[in-house]
């Protein structure tokens, strides 16, 4: 009899083992698939996580530390944005208007436009380019079809990033799915 429940104990033990290993593996399997429009900034990933150096003498200079090839510059702290091409150089950079709610800094990739559509705020925007969520806050540029600026009501959260049409084209033109966006402190 005590060789019945020491063998039944050994198979469910090593039944057991091989369950846990099993699960690690393919929980392991998924965390190295997750598709990057749904992954999550971490420190690792964040080529500026630390404050971005600035050229004092030239506040509108792509910060240091801001990643590297073709990618969207947007700074927190200075609210601008720079649009940077493969060569690292700048294309573009200009003012832009945040909402009430921030991304966290980190690299993030664009997981959809649209042309046209009605902003969290009510107005009428165009040039959508989405790439980050924040406690189910949509972030991501817009223009004013009015063009204007975004009236902050700090009860009220909203992820749009307001620029004007001339940049709004210029980013839709440049972000595309896919595009990778750095946000920097």
């Amino acid at each position: 009899m005590a060789t019945v429940t020491g063998t039944s104990s050994a198979i469910v033990a090593g039944l057991t083992a091989a369950a846990l290993a099993t699960v690690g593996f393919l929980g392991h399997r998924a965390a190295a698939n997750v598709p990057a429009e749904l992954h999550r900034p971490s420190a690792g990933d964040a080529p500026a996580a630390l404050k971005a150096p600035r050229d004092k003498d030239h506040p509108t200079a792509l910060p240091g530390r801001s990643g590297e090839g073709t990618r969207v510059v947007y700074s927190l702290d200075d609210d601008r944005v720079w649009l940077v091409g493969g060569d690292g150089g700048v294309r573009r950079t200009f003012r832009v208007s945040p909402g009430t709610v921030d991304p966290a800094p980190g690299a993030y990739r664009v997981t959809s436009r649209s042309k046209r559509v009605t902003g969290s705020d009510g107005v009428p925007v165009e040039h959508v380019v989405r790439f980050a969520s924040v406690d189910g806050t949509t972030i991501g540029f817009s223009a004013a079809v009015d063009g204007s600026p975004p009236v902050l009501d700090p009860k009220k959260r909203t992820g749009g990033v307001r620029q004007s049409r001339a940049d709004g084209a210029a980013m839709w033109g440049f972000a595309t799915i896919g595009r990778k966006i750095v946000v920097i402190p």
